[in-house]
Formats: structure tokens, sequence, C-alpha cells
């Protein structure tokens, strides 16, 4: 797989051509999104830079936020937002620190997220806690992937970025055929020209494989829908509203969760 270096001076391509693009439309939400990527990209480029120490505490720190913006969406109480907050926590650290004991441990996580309802005695609402934390353990487990999957995983990150902005902006620009109804603003437009400029990305960054090209072109869009099946559920735009002009992170990494779980799972 691709080396640290090789994407870098791509990404800061990507990041200036989007950057000109943005300005050209004018769109307030498409300019917060571009300073949100501006600051995140060289974020995740030092920690990737730093080694498998530096993937585990950022996937870490993203599985976190994520755990509980998606806690906050589905009504979870405390104690199971905290149970499911250090649960998903685990599982890069583990990755990095005893990789051979992961499905051991992600075993154990599980059964102490479903167990929280369980001791609670919660007869009411417990089943809907139960479901809701295993959901989440499964969701984010694949952040593990940022440290399993290499340095190379940084090609995985920009494809998938790259995928998911140009099928917005072409989803917006084209029409079409809406997706699918969980996501109406979204059509095949947008999915055929976000994996086509994907794979592309795949191909420059040398990351392209049998096994990254499905992890893309399948995993990216069905990770967008996946939340989106999400927060049609609780009625709900956004995961959060303190990331500018994109709503919470986990609305950034949709798309990424399933592709790095379709990328471990076929790499």
């Amino acid at each position: 797989m691709t080396g640290f270096a090789g994407p870098v001076p791509y990404l800061a391509g990507a990041l200036l051509v989007g950057g000109i693009a943005v300005g050209l439309s004018r769109r307030r939400e498409y300019v917060l999104r571009w300073c949100a990527w501006a600051v995140g990209v060289p974020v995740v480029v030092v920690a990737l830079y730093m080694g498998p120490g530096g993937a585990a505490v950022l996937a870490a720190l993203a599985g976190v936020a994520c755990a509980l913006e998606y806690a906050g969406l589905t009504g979870l109480p405390r104690l199971d937002r905290t149970v499911l907050a250090v649960a998903v926590a685990v599982a890069p650290v583990t990755a990095w620190v005893a990789p051979a004991h992961l499905p051991q441990v992600l075993t154990l996580t599980l059964a102490a997220v479903a167990m929280v309802p369980v001791l609670a005695g919660d007869a009411a609402g417990g089943l809907s806690r139960l479901c809701s934390g295993v959901l989440g353990v499964i969701w984010f487990a694949p952040l593990a992937g940022a440290v399993l999957l290499g340095q190379g995983v940084l090609a995985l990150f920009a494809a998938v970025s790259i995928a998911d902005i140009t099928a917005s902006f072409a989803g917006r620009s084209l029409g079409g055929p809406p997706l699918s109804r969980l996501s109406p603003s979204k059509h095949w437009s947008g999915l055929v020209a976000g994996t086509v400029t994907g794979l592309g990305a795949l191909a420059v960054f040398g990351a392209f494989t049998p096994a990254w090209a499905v992890a893309v072109a399948v995993g990216a869009p069905l990770g967008d829908l996946l939340e989106s099946m999400v927060k049609r559920g609780v009625e709900a735009k956004d995961s959060a509203s303190w990331l500018a002009g994109a709503g919470g992170l986990l609305d950034r990494l949709d798309s990424l969760l399933l592709t790095l779980a379709l990328a471990l799972a076929l790499d």
C-alpha cells in the first residue's frame, strides 16, 4: 500500500482546488465545510505521521466524539453514553497496543454496553437502549482501521472525502432520480460522480486495489445512507451543531466508517 508522503501533495492540491471551487460557488455551507477540512486535514496528516500511536489517539478521540453525538441522537441515558464512549475508544487503542487481542476486547465491550440497561433493570426502554448501544459499538469499531491499515489509510481518507464532496456538488448541480428515500437530497448523479472521483483519487495516491476500490465505491455511499436512516428515525437534520457548516463530526465521518469496515474485511 502507498506510503505516507505520497498523498500529502495531492491533498494540498485538492484543498487548494476545493477552496477555489467553493469560493466561486459562493455557497456559505460549502465555504464553512471547506474551512473545517482545511483545519481537519492537517490534523489527520500530523497524527498519521506520528505512527500507530498518533493514529490510535486520533481515532479514539474521533470515536468518542461520534459516540457522544450518536448517543445524543438516540437519547441514550448518561451512563449508557459513558460506557459507549469508553468502549468505542478502546478499539483503536487495543489495535495499537495489543492487536492480537482486538476480537476479545470488542466482544467484551459489546457485552459491557449491552449489560448497562440489563443491570439497570430497565423493563420499559431496555431493549431500545441495548440495541442502540450495540449498534454504536459495531458502527464505530472500524475506526481501529486507522491503526490496522497503516499510514496508507491517509489515501483512503482522502478518497472518501473527495468522493463525498464531489457527490454533493454533482447531485445538487445535475439532479436526477433520488438515490434513496432515506435521503431525498442525494441523487444517482452524485453517486456516479463521487464514485468516479473517489476511485480516481485512490489511483492518483497509488492506493488503488480491488479491495479498496470496492470499499470506497460501496462503503462511502452506504455509510452516508446509514447515518441518514438513524437521523430520519429521530427526526434530526445533523448529528450535532458544533462543527461549523458540517453539523457534527459523525456527519463528516459517516462515509468513512463503513469504508474502513469493508477495507478491513476485504484487504
